[in-house]
């Protein structure tokens, strides 16, 4: 069967079923045009709550599928292949978390959105990659201390630091997501020498050396939209991120030119999603196998900083 066939299958059964797909800008091309909603994590797990019917099929990696069940405890939610784990979430534990909050009492502890459920249980306040300084900002004047503690992505941590001047002690110190930290000045030279006249746009989980050349610093949906609003004479960018967001920019903005800032971009935990999967989903929605269910005791402390992280941005 085609990518085509198989699509439209998908799209029938998705139809029948009342299924809300949702992926990650991360996924393969194929996912991303047969979902409901493509965006980012938290995003997502937003347009979730607000807009999903009962079953949701998220195509992004674990934490995400999690933070989609903490919002919305009275839906099914499925992952397609539930080995798509994050291996920067996982350089965080809760162990680790009640650590540093036992060393730091004082100090209120931030996580980034991209941690497991259970680290976010032990946490004040959740963060975005794209509403990290903000958040940063206003606990630390909320708590009237001038650190915080930050975790799991230390480049993420530092970024929020060097722009807020607020100090964020990092949680543990060299967590980070191995796509954006791979990324270094020589690659960006040998890409900006290739394109002379495109933008670079970078993601703030690459390191400060790298953003200090970017024009712009963001999340995915923040390059996105950078890219959408651009002038018709900004026609050139080089994009530091995983290759999904070029591949999804390409087909919406088929008049700009889009080049990885290094080769194979690739988030291999996040590509483990495939059409067939999805399609297996669709004929056994209660296949308890796929289901993420955050028991309900981790997602009601857990819902608590999500939340605070709400009224903040």
């Amino acid at each position: 069967m085609n990518t085509k066939q198989l699509q439209e299958e998908i799209l029938t059964l998705k139809k029948q079923n009342d299924v809300t797909i949702l992926a990650h800008y991360y996924q393969t091309i194929e996912v991303q045009e047969i979902a409901d909603f493509v965006g980012d994590s938290l995003g997502l797990s937003r347009t979730a709550k607000e807009k999903a019917n009962k079953y949701i099929i998220f195509a992004g990696v674990d934490f995400m599928a999690e933070t989609a069940s903490i919002i919305n405890q009275d839906k099914h939610v499925l992952i397609p292949n539930y080995e798509s784990c994050c291996p920067m979430a996982a350089f965080l534990t809760p162990e680790m978390v009640r650590d540093y909050k036992l060393k730091y009492p004082e100090l209120p502890v931030v996580v980034y959105v991209n941690s497991t459920a259970s680290v976010k249980a032990e946490s004040d306040i959740c963060c975005t990659s794209s509403a990290a300084v903000e958040i940063v900002d206003k606990i630390s004047k909320e708590f009237e201390v001038n650190t915080v503690l930050f975790g799991p992505d230390a480049n993420l941590a530092d970024y929020a630091e060097q722009i807020s001047g607020i100090k964020c002690l990092k949680m543990p110190e060299h967590g980070h997501c191995y796509v954006h930290s791979e990324i270094n000045t020589e690659h960006i030279k040998i890409a900006q020498k290739k394109h002379p006249k495109a933008k670079l746009l970078v993601h703030p989980e690459c390191i400060r050396e790298v953003r200090e050349l970017a024009d712009f610093v963001g999340s995915t949906a923040q390059m996105y939209n950078k890219v959408k609003n651009s002038s018709h004479e900004e026609n050139e960018f080089i994009i530091g991120t995983e290759e999904g967001l070029i591949e999804r920019m390409a087909q919406d903005f088929q008049h700009k030119n889009f080049y990885l800032a290094k080769d194979k971009m690739i988030c291999y935990n996040m590509k483990k999603h495939n059409l067939e999967l999805v399609k297996y989903l669709l004929e056994n929605l209660d296949d308890k196998a796929f289901e993420v269910k955050v028991p309900p005791e981790i997602a009601k402390r857990a819902i608590k900083p999500i939340e605070k992280m709400l009224d903040f941005s």
